[in-house]
């Protein structure tokens, strides 16, 4: 796990430890010391923790005239034992709708499993961004299975036209772009 980093290309246009408004302002990284880990195994450095002792997260890109952040997950996102989605409700959603942000892609690739319990903090961040979205883009096939057995399908949109397989290759204007046709075209029908 220790060699997956999050998506770097986009550092040339954000990142959140310069930036004033992110919950990770002022955050120095040390990048010789590995010292966060999920189950025994440690993970890069550049990844941060917001409270969950199984998933980690990075803010790859924040637009605040937008209103929209793109965040990269990696880990185990555990509800039952942890109430991951809590912790990052409270530790870093709320701090980001503060500054307006109320569109969230969520890059998932790097969720290795998924663990519910019920739906009161998804349905809590749904309606908080009011007139934004949440996308889960690239999430594993059998963890967006076992989100739907608990309904978190209801209020983040995944799967489907959401794959999309080469972000990496759009900068982030683009990407927002992207994902904010897909969702306004799914919310259309």
């Amino acid at each position: 796990m220790h060699t997956i980093t999050p998506f770097e290309r986009w550092n040339q246009y954000y990142d959140s430890s310069y930036d004033d408004q992110s919950p990770f302002a002022g955050k120095e990284y040390n990048y010789d010391v590995y010292s966060e880990n999920i189950y025994g195994y440690y993970i890069d450095p550049a990844w941060d923790f917001f409270g969950s002792e199984t998933l980690y997260m990075k803010i790859l890109y924040a637009d605040y005239e937008l209103g929209f952040a793109t965040i990269e997950m990696i880990g185990e996102w555990n509800d039952a034992l942890n109430n991951d989605i809590m912790q990052f409700k409270r530790n870093i959603l709320e701090h980001m709708m503060d500054f307006r942000i109320n569109k969230f892609a969520l890059i998932g690739e790097n969720i290795m499993n998924f663990h519910g319990s019920d739906d009161s903090y998804y349905e809590e961040w749904f309606e908080d961004v009011e007139e934004g979205w949440i996308a889960g883009i690239n999430f594993r096939e059998f963890v967006i299975d076992e989100m739907k057995n608990y309904n978190i399908d209801n209020y983040i949109n995944m799967s489907g036209s959401l794959q999309v397989e080469k972000w990496r290759t759009l900068p982030p204007l683009r990407f927002f772009e992207l994902i904010n046709g897909l969702i306004t075209r799914r919310l259309a029908i």
